[in-house]
């Protein structure tokens, strides 16, 4: 449930809906209970405001471009002169106020950008991960930044209205407070955490005194005369990223968040009555002031938009989105209406300004921002179609850390040298949930795009552990570029993040892992039903080749660099087809590798198979007149002919490489011949075999469980099958362009890669 829900249900339960019944606001919230909720509500926001501070990397503030400097500055700039225009006309019924604190409040919920609900937003509507979202998840950052230091002149002016002796106190003292975390206690913690021997979770002594810090970190600063959000925020900040922060996070975010934060939200809906919102006039400035606001953050943030030379309207798209609004607009409403800065009419209005403002963010970008597709067509979609003398890009898909060994093996099986060398995209695949700790990670951008900086969450500490691994076959397997990326999504769409950054990447082959682990006693299980769905997608949608992963410990455990000719056996299972042509490109890619003996196992239909299902062709076509039109089975047919002559004539003189041909009637004799291949291979390579009916495979699908990986993959897969080898079911990606991945009819030479080492450019 995300912030907007909670506020718009907190406002159905107040007086503004449900709570005018006096019967319904009696019986659920009696004046008794009001109380304990609402201590409950600020307990559970002190804590929350904790983790803000955990999960906020200031580092990132650090190295955030001058461009969004510039585009969070103008974009706070207007909407705040316009709330001071806004105050001047509701001053009148806040008379006991100074105008300068109201003016501050009002300027201020008008200015802020919430982040991590835009970061929510970009990632609904797909644009986390573009250039536009990097630049309003930036500005965001520095937005809340600057909302944060406001907040704290505006705590201090309001509560202490009187003098202004008193207010300097306050800050003075706010800033001592700050100094005192930053040089005495931050390196208090920084000790406790180096005291704490590598791999083992933090004593859970220091994680009771860091908690019941919190506490007193609120207390000191409310006594301080400051409000007590911001002592738990101020340590939050210098808690140090890693171990402490992920022990952290997953003690409090659940239970805060998910229980918590709701009675906040609750307490504020109580005290938001629309209904104090009276007279046409009045209904006429909420409606201006949305108006304004929205503008003046929209102009804002164009004006320097377009001083960079954005499109225009990629620079309206960016201001609709800094017009979010989140919890910190609540929290200074909150606190404005509780030191009587805010009426209820005015804070009504606020409320529902914010909830307005949001509430027409995504649809009004969905319908103005439909950017095309800015890649240049490329051709090498598959690995038939990759030059000998071309770069080799592939695109990795990982979920957890597990899936990592098996898949730096198999890249190094792939044979990555000074004329072939590999571009590798690794996109850890992270489930978009509540959790802001999830979201969060998208803006820590160090060294490695989308991932890097640690934000303290269990997938940041995932990525950090899968980015370092592939970091290391970098360094250590030579010609091989390693690029990292995150992708925070739901699983239900993530399949187009999958597909955006092949085609950005232009990469020739996905891959994916299988959503079934290897058990100890040798059989599978599915780890996510959601990984299935992610993998049937992807293979329906994905601009290039694609392979489906199953992992029974590729190489053991040593890896796949061996030096030593004919340490590991991969076997090629050729039935005939496009997908089988591209398992074979792969598969003879790994043939050149010293390390590696490749066996290719052709099946040909008998002779009585072959002249049934000629015969049968025959009279169909020739009830449709259509005689002496080849069909696409003979097209097929030649195809594959053509391509295994080609790879025979060029392999005949290497010894680490064995063709054979197996020749079966139906899918029992097919079955048995697979059977009887000799274990000591490692990887199996097999095309899925999609829209190919042969009765080679004739009754194998009738007990397919994984239709995604075709007749073959699935039995090689199965439990009851061999277990000691993975397999890599590969489905070529046809276009428009190209037949079976053949340009112009003409067979394509075995994928190889450029002559010179890519190098890994970070994206900004």
């Amino acid at each position: 449930m995300n912030e907007r829900t909670r506020r718009q249900g907190g406002i159905i339960l107040g007086p503004s809906v449900l709570g005018r019944s006096a019967k319904f606001a009696d019986t659920i919230f009696p004046l008794r209970s009001v109380v304990v909720l609402e201590t409950m509500a600020n307990l559970g926001l002190l804590y929350y405001l904790f983790l803000i501070g955990l999960e906020m990397d200031v580092a990132v503030v650090k190295r955030t471009g001058r461009k969004a400097v510039l585009i969070a500055i103008s974009g706070m700039f207007l909407p705040f002169l316009i709330g001071v225009s806004f105050a001047f006309m509701l001053h009148s019924s806040t008379e006991y106020v100074k105008l300068g604190t109201f003016i501050l409040f009002l300027g201020m919920v008008l200015a802020v950008t919430a982040f991590p609900v835009l970061a929510r937003v970009l990632a609904d509507l797909k644009l986390i991960n573009t250039e536009i979202g990097r630049i309003a998840l930036s500005s965001a950052l520095v937005n809340d930044v600057c909302a944060w230091v406001l907040l704290g002149f505006g705590i201090a002016l309001a509560e202490n209205d009187d003098t202004s002796l008193a207010s300097l106190w306050v800050i003075l003292a706010s800033v001592a407070f700050v100094v005192f975390c930053f040089c005495v206690v931050k390196p208090l913690i920084s000790w406790v955490v180096r005291t704490t021997p590598e791999g083992e979770s933090v004593n859970e002594l220091y994680v009771c005194l860091i908690l019941s810090a919190v506490m007193l970190a609120g207390f000191i600063t409310d006594a301080i005369g400051m409000n007590s959000v911001l002592g738990s925020f101020v340590l939050g900040l210098i808690i140090p990223h890693g171990t402490l922060g992920i022990t952290l996070i997953e003690r409090l975010e659940d239970f805060v968040s998910g229980l918590m934060m709701p009675l906040f939200f609750t307490m504020s809906g109580l005290k938001t009555d629309i209904f104090a919102i009276n007279g046409a006039w009045t209904w006429v400035c909420l409606l201006t002031v949305i108006v304004l606001a929205s503008i003046g953050k929209i102009a804002g943030t164009l004006l320097v938009s377009l001083y960079y030379k954005m499109p225009f309207y990629e620079g309206l798209t960016l201001g609709l989105l800094m017009n979010t609004k989140g919890l910190v607009e609540m929290i200074v409403l909150n606190v404005g209406r509780d030191q009587k800065v805010l009426d209820t009419e005015s804070f009504s209005i606020m409320v529902v300004a914010a909830l307005v403002m949001t509430s027409i963010i995504s649809p009004i970008v969905m319908t103005i921002y439909k950017p095309s597709r800015r890649y240049a067509p490329y051709k090498r979609r598959t690995m038939q179609r990759t030059k000998q003398e071309g770069e080799f890009r592939i695109l990795v898909c990982v979920h957890t850390p597990r899936n990592v060994p098996t898949m730096i093996n198999l890249l190094e099986a792939s044979y990555p040298n000074r004329r072939s060398p590999i571009l590798v995209c690794v996109l850890h695949l992270v489930e978009l949930t509540g959790r802001n700790s999830s979201m969060l990670i998208v803006h820590n951008t160090g060294k490695n795009d989308g991932i890097g900086g640690g934000n303290g969450s269990r997938s940041q500490a995932q990525s950090d552990h899968i980015v370092n691994a592939f970091e290391n076959f970098q360094q250590h397997a030579g010609f091989v570029s390693v690029d990292p990326l995150t992708a925070v999504s739901p699983y239900s769409t993530i399949h187009e993040d999958i597909c955006s950054v092949a085609e950005d990447k232009r990469v020739a082959f996905i891959i994916v892992p299988f959503h079934k682990q290897q058990t100890v006693d040798g059989g599978m299980e599915s780890t996510n039903p959601a990984y299935r769905a992610i993998n049937q997608n992807v293979m329906a949608a994905a601009p290039c080749s694609v392979g489906i992963l199953v992992d029974r410990g590729l190489g053991g455990a040593g890896r796949m660099a061996a030096v030593t000719p004919g340490t590991h056996h991969v076997a090629v299972l050729f039935f005939g087809g496009a997908d089988d042509r591209e398992a074979l490109a792969y598969g003879w890619r790994m043939s050149e590798h010293p390390g590696i003996n490749l066996t290719v196992m052709r099946f040909l239909c008998g002779r009585s198979t072959t002249e049934a299902t000629v015969a049968g062709e025959r009279n169909i076509q020739s009830g449709l007149g259509m005689l002496s039109r080849p069909t696409e089975t003979d097209r097929e047919r030649d195809l594959d002919e053509d391509y295994i002559n080609q790879f025979r004539a060029r392999t005949m003189m290497d010894s680490s490489i064995s063709y054979s041909e197996s020749v079966v009637n139906h899918g029992e004799e097919t079955v048995a011949a697979i059977r009887s291949i000799d274990a000591i291979h490692d990887l199996f390579i097999v095309g899925r075999g999609q829209g190919l009916e042969s009765p080679l495979t004739a009754g194998l699908t009738d007990w397919s469980e994984c239709p995604e990986l075709g007749p073959i993959g699935d039995l090689l897969a199965s439990s009851d099958f061999a277990s000691t080898y993975s397999v890599l079911v590969v489905q070529q990606y046809i276009g428009v362009e190209t037949h079976g991945g053949w340009a112009g009819g003409q067979p394509e030479s075995p994928p190889m890669a450029s002559a010179q080492p890519a190098v890994f450019q970070p994206q900004p």
